[in-house]
């Protein structure tokens, strides 16, 4: 079809395309516009806004539609890679602006008032390295404008932010007044260290006064690493800038604070939960992170093994009961139960969800978060809950015997119950249940599933290497024929560590009328696993083995997060 004959057939508006996606409906159309009277917001916005459509789903439907993506450029955090790679002067001649760049892929975000202008798509690529793609996205010129003034002409990077405060040399002339907050370089070098922290895709940012000096260490794929160390003069302004932007006391330092930022780095919302906890040398503050696009993965993401996703289907569609996702923390409970609720989560069912705190949002679900502020704990919200006609519960944590006793009591009640506890392997939540003071009549029948997991570190694909094995490491491994590891090197990609991101370990314990009479008998924990290995149970060492043999991970990373010595006979 040409483009003329395109054009001139008349155009549906975007609400009614929605609604033949099936994206929306027309119900939340109709309010999308009312708001949008009363705002002035464009109808997509305003869709966003009131919760009926993530930003995600909608730029990619506008991708989809229109070949188009757009973006908010009023509430971003400037990335100092990208900002560095395109000139004010480039910026401000062509109207563009750069919004992030991906090292990996070699990606720069370039925020555009028309995203199929060549020539200028020409000329920013024959200023950036030819090997850069570009990835064009929709912003209004005033938009483009105002972030041109607010970011440029300032140094944004950490190194550079911490020598300006050490001179003091500001070229306050070359700003105006729209950059007002970015004249002061404590607000720039706070953004810029949680810039940081989200791209090298750490999990939490610690900042530890100590006497003389404040150390800054990130905890990535689950290990600790300091990141530098800052004058002690500094950790006065940085503690006041995060308490600000939590919204917390800043007069108040005896007593501990939790809050929550949110931020938009590199294109996206990331939230940052903060708690602030008064020390020797002064206030120690955490901020764990909580990467919305990191977080909601569904289970094909997990990179699970193809038995033990089969399985969490099986448990899944059993009508009522109590799921249990077991391991110690940090092992990603929250992000496997938000997985299954994502597959399960659909108009026809109402999921109903108690955490402390809510970590991350997601439409349709009814969250609410327990607090002692609140005054509502786990067992009261559990009551509350049951009284909204709910199908599926989450209850963040089982913590003492009222809270389990409530959790089982909804599961005998007709409701799917998906909860966390922490035990060192899935059979040893039985154990765990009955020192709580759950009855073993209670418990047969009740429970559908234990899953028990960890997360160990994957080897950077750009610098392992292989290597002959051990002969501990064949009796390890089982393996008669000759065979290859991996080890860990490190290069620029992993920052010397070695090793880039995480996978799951899991073990899945499906619960059948054997396993039932073997609990309400009160039966051992070794007959329990024996009976449990006779139908298939393969235990946590034996899925993480897997990964060894796939050259993902070592057997010393392994062995770091699970016990080798068990479970393999």
């Amino acid at each position: 079809m040409s483009l003329e004959t395109e054009e001139a057939r008349p155009r549906k508006r975007l609400g009614e395309r929605l609604v033949e996606r099936e994206i929306v409906d027309q119900d939340q159309v109709t309010i999308a516009l009312i708001e949008q009277q009363k705002t002035g917001k464009m109808i997509g916005q305003a869709l966003v806004d009131l919760g009926f459509v993530t930003e995600e789903v909608m730029r990619d439907f506008l991708g989809e539609t229109l070949g188009r993506g757009s973006i908010d450029l009023a509430s971003i955090v400037p990335d100092a890679d990208a900002i560095g790679m395109i000139s004010k002067q480039l910026a401000q001649r062509h109207r563009v602006f750069p919004v992030t760049y991906d090292t990996d892929e070699k990606k720069l975000v370039l925020a555009m008032t028309d995203i199929y202008d060549v020539m200028v798509l020409d000329r920013i690529n024959a200023n950036v390295s030819q090997d850069v793609v570009l990835r064009p996205v929709l912003a209004t010129e005033s938009d483009i404008s105002a972030a041109i003034d607010q970011f440029y002409g300032y140094e944004m990077s950490v190194d550079g932010i911490l020598k300006e405060v050490q001179t003091g040399i500001v070229d306050y002339e070359s700003l105006d007044d729209i950059g007002e907050e970015y004249s002061r370089p404590i607000v720039r070098l706070v953004d810029a260290l949680l810039s940081d922290a989200v791209k090298r895709g750490a999990s939490d940012i610690h900042f530890e006064p100590q006497l003389s000096f404040l150390r800054l260490r990130y905890r990535i794929d689950g290990v600790m690493l300091q990141i530098r160390s800052l004058h002690k003069d500094y950790w006065p302004a940085v503690s006041v800038r995060l308490k600000v932007m939590a919204g917390l006391n800043i007069a108040e330092s005896r007593v501990p604070q939790d809050g929550r930022i949110s931020l938009r780095v590199g294109g996206r919302t990331v939230d940052f939960r903060i708690s602030v906890l008064p020390t020797q040398h002064g206030e120690n503050i955490v901020l764990r992170v909580l990467d919305r696009e990191k977080g909601l993965l569904s289970l094909d993401d997990l990179n699970l093994a193809p038995d033990n996703v089969d399985k969490l289907k099986l448990l899944m569609s059993r009508p009522e009961g109590i799921i249990l996702v077991t391991g110690p923390t940090g092992s990603g409970k929250t992000t496997t139960l938000y997985s299954m609720l994502n597959f399960l989560n659909s108009i026809s069912v109402n999921i109903m969800t108690l955490e402390d705190p809510i970590e991350y949002h997601v439409d349709m679900i009814r969250q609410t978060a327990v607090s002692e502020g609140s005054k509502l704990d786990f067992a009261d919200g559990i009551r509350s809950i049951m009284r909204q006609d709910p199908d599926i519960i989450l209850v963040g944590e089982i913590r003492d015997r009222e809270t389990a006793e409530m959790a089982f009591r909804a599961a005998m009640t007709g409701h799917r119950v998906f909860t966390t506890l922490h035990t060192n392997s899935a059979i040893r939540a039985l154990p765990r249940l009955r020192d709580i003071g759950i009855t073993s009549g209670v418990l047969s029948g009740n429970i559908i599933g234990i899953v028990g997991q960890r997360l160990v570190r994957v080897l950077c694909e750009s610098c392992k290497s292989s290597r002959e094995p051990e002969q501990f490491e064949t009796i390890i491994l089982g393996e008669d024929e000759p065979f290859e590891l991996y080890e860990s090197n490190g290069c620029d990609r992993c920052s010397g560590i070695g090793f880039r991101g995480r996978s799951l370990v899991m073990e899945v314990l499906m619960m059948n009328e054997q396993l039932d009479e073997l609990i309400a008998r009160e039966e051992t924990i070794q007959e329990f696993r024996k009976h449990a290995r006779s139908e298939q149970f393969l235990t946590m060492s034996e899925d993480g083995l897997r990964l060894v043999r796939q050259g993902k991970t070592t057997i010393e990373e392994l062995s770091r997060v699970v016990d080798l010595t068990t479970g393999l006979v």
